[in-house]
């Protein structure tokens, strides 16, 4: 492929990243400026106009589905199949070097991964066995999770602290969970990443493997990268300096997850020589989008500078309505959308409704059913996270690792054997006695104690089915998944969705190796398979980072909420919140509504709610101001709702219809009933019609 296809229609900045291929580079993407399109043109351009071999171009982003539309768009620029390449999320790329190497480090490669779920459940178990308030949990998972990402080890965290509360007790359950995992042979995701780290530092020779087998680093979402994250490429990276760092500061909004925008801040201190350039070109919004969100942005200090510019024209202002309460706004929002829908203007899958916390959805959720308006929320249950997908997946984790402790207590008992919780203690006695696992203390149990023999045959029943499916080479995922049902007895006594949900889990894993397979599912995130189906998104404003929408409504604009109570005496924290309100901005495209109340229930009480500070720095010149303070207008108890006559069940919103004169139409609303029933119809030749239904002489199709 020619150098002048490559750059075909990218701006000047766009060219200038892309050509640069020597030294520290950092890219500084607007919202909407095309930073996917840079780094996949990058990486063909280094590929097929600098001779590098695809396999040595080191390429890390966030998620699995931003990974596979880089391989899919970079697979179609240079012709060649990117199955094979260092393409991926920091966590599957780490997740490859450690099958290889992390015999070095005391653990063996069939190492199992542990999901926030089982983390959870490890975390838990030590809380109960050192009488710790087990409801804590979710705190020390954060704090545990902080730590690692910031290379804080139990042992440095032991003797020195965190540098902000120093807390023996966690401390101490911090170094069992990790013996724990260790005798598990388990990593959690954070390991991926700081056992990788440890790896290249106690290693020096298997570093310079890895930095000899690279030769360009590029860097996705840098601005959401942690300490560990950021060491692991600086230490790659540090001997032929050929990093490309691509990010925006102003949408750096994990903090809480431990990412750190100092990274991209501090970037040039780094790297003193390093090019910056910055794309500012917006490909996605309108400009009055762009000003009001620019002008929110501006107020943080802590950020570089960008103006972001478009030639897509001014477009509609920012709009921005205040009504009295949560369920007005919800039927507010609702009310738009459909009117948007009925008009034609946009279909139900062009709308997203963006909120600060989940507890905002019910009222939301309510009026777009009560509209009849579909609707998708994001980040809800995730499939791999459903009990019985989560049950089947551990019976493969604990025949491929018997050392799988948290594995073998979810399953030793599902389906019900009768093994309780009295006969779990024992085993775990055992296995703490003698440094066993819980897998290899059943065997001494069943041999050598005094266990009544009943128990002895459920315990030797259970470890004999394992043992028989490990000893068995399953030519793929799905033969081991039809192996485990069948032995174990699972879906015998399932209702029939939950055996639905495990046939669909046994046909994705067609063809695929077993370990492979275990892998995929392990590094699945709950967003890599987002709906695109005819309806609604409503999500958090973290959920919607990297997506976009035509139009947007962003609620609860109030004080307490965006900014979240939790940050508003805290500066850094605050300027976090700032960045989340200038995200949830920049996913529109053409319509942006901002809304607030009055009054919100919160915590179980009504109480005063004030507008977002945020709302003050939008310019006048960019928003325009709408008031909806409504009387409330109730059905009075003793009046029945007639039922619909028969004629109206003709007219289903969605339905095709056709018209003598104007052809085949979408039926968009329907009102009344029997012979006073009134349509709308959007007919593809003519627009959008009302008509009265009884003089319309449709023809439903």
């Amino acid at each position: 492929m020619a150098k002048e296809v490559l750059l075909d229609d990218l701006n000047t900045q766009q060219k200038e990243a892309i050509l640069h291929s020597k030294g520290p580079l950092l890219v500084l993407a607007g919202a909407g400026s095309g930073k996917t399109r840079v780094i996949t043109h990058k990486f063909a351009y280094l590929a097929k106009k600098k001779k590098t071999n695809p396999d040595s171009i080191f390429t890390v982003t966030f998620t699995n589905k931003a990974a596979a539309e880089m391989k899919s768009r970079i697979s179609n620029l240079i012709d060649d199949d990117m199955r094979s390449s260092w393409i991926g999320t920091f966590h599957s790329q780490c997740n490859k070097i450690l099958r290889k190497e992390i015999k070095a480090l005391g653990y063996k490669p069939d190492f199992t991964i542990y999901d926030d779920d089982d983390q959870g459940g490890l975390i838990r178990h030590i809380l109960r066995e050192f009488k710790i308030y087990e409801a804590l949990y979710k705190g020390v998972v954060a704090r545990i999770s902080n730590l690692k990402s910031s290379l804080v080890t139990p042992e440095q965290f032991l003797s020195e602290g965190d540098g902000y509360s120093f807390d023996e007790k966690l401390g101490r359950v911090y170094l069992k969970y990790t013996e724990d995992l260790k005798r598990c042979n388990a990593l959690d995701f954070d390991d991926l990443i700081t056992l990788t780290v440890k790896l290249f530092i106690e290693n020096p020779k298997i570093l310079e493997k890895y930095q000899q087998m690279y030769s360009y680093f590029l860097v996705d979402e840098f601005q959401d990268t942690n300490q560990a994250q950021y060491k692991l490429m600086q230490t790659l990276a540090s001997k032929n300096r050929n990093i490309c760092a691509v990010g925006d500061d102003d949408q750096s909004i994990y903090g809480f997850r431990g990412a750190d925008v100092s990274n991209i801040l501090n970037f040039e201190k780094d790297y003193p020589n390093a090019t910056v350039i910055k794309l500012e070109q917006n490909y996605r919004s309108t400009q009055n989008i762009l000003d009001a969100s620019g002008a929110v942005i501006s107020k943080n200090t802590a950020r570089k500078s960008k103006k972001l510019w478009t030639d897509q024209g001014e477009g509609e202002k920012v709009s921005y309505c205040i009504l009295q309460n949560e369920d007005e706004e919800a039927k507010y929002v609702s009310r738009i959308i459909k009117d948007f829908y009925l008009r034609g203007s946009f279909e139900y899958n062009s709308f997203a409704i963006l909120y600060r916390t989940n507890m905002q959805a019910r009222a939301l959720e309510d009026a777009l059913r009560a509209d009849g308006i579909p609707y998708n929320v994001i980040s809800g249950i995730s499939f791999y996270h459903r009990k019985e997908i989560r049950d089947v997946l551990s019976y493969m984790r604990l025949i491929t690792n018997n050392s799988d402790n948290v594995s073998l207590r979810r399953v030793i008992n599902s389906p019900a054997r009768g093994i309780g919780a009295s006969t779990l203690a024992k085993i775990e006695q055992e296995a703490k006695k003698n440094s066993l696992s819980l897998f290899e203390a059943i065997d001494v149990i069943v041999k050598t104690t005094s266990v009544p023999q009943s128990m002895k045959d459920k315990l030797n029943g259970f470890t004999q089915i394992i043992k028989k499916l490990a000893a068995k080479n399953f030519k793929s995922s799905a033969e081991m998944l039809k192996e485990i049902i069948e032995q174990t007895g699972y879906i015998d006594e399932l209702e029939d969705e939950r055996i639905q949900n495990i046939l669909e889990l046994v046909s994705s894993a067609e063809g695929i190796p077993v370990k492979d397979f275990m892998d995929r599912v392990s590094l699945a995130s709950s967003t890599d398979n987002l709906s695109d189906g005819p309806a609604v998104s409503l999500m958090t404003l973290h959920s919607a980072k990297g997506l976009e929408f035509p139009v947007v409504f962003m609620v609860g604009m109030e004080e307490g909420i965006l900014p979240y109570f939790k940050a508003m005496k805290n500066p850094t924290e605050l300027q976090e919140e700032r960045r989340l309100c200038y995200v949830g901005m920049t996913r529109a495209r053409n319509i942006l509504c901002l809304t607030s109340v009055k009054r919100r229930k919160l915590y179980s009480r009504v109480q005063d709610q004030e507008p977002s500070r945020f709302l003050l720095d939008i310019p006048k010149e960019h928003c325009k101001c709408i008031e909806k303070i409504q009387k409330k207008i109730e059905t009075p108890k003793n009046i029945i709702k007639p039922t619909p006559k028969k004629p109206a069940a003709l007219y289903i919103v969605g339905s095709r219809v056709k018209h003598p004169s104007w052809g085949v139409g979408i039926i968009r609303d329907c009102s009344g009933d029997g012979e006073d029933t009134k349509v709308t119809v959007n007919f593809s030749g003519v627009g959008i019609k009302r008509l009265c239904a009884r003089f319309a002489n449709l023809e439903k199709i």
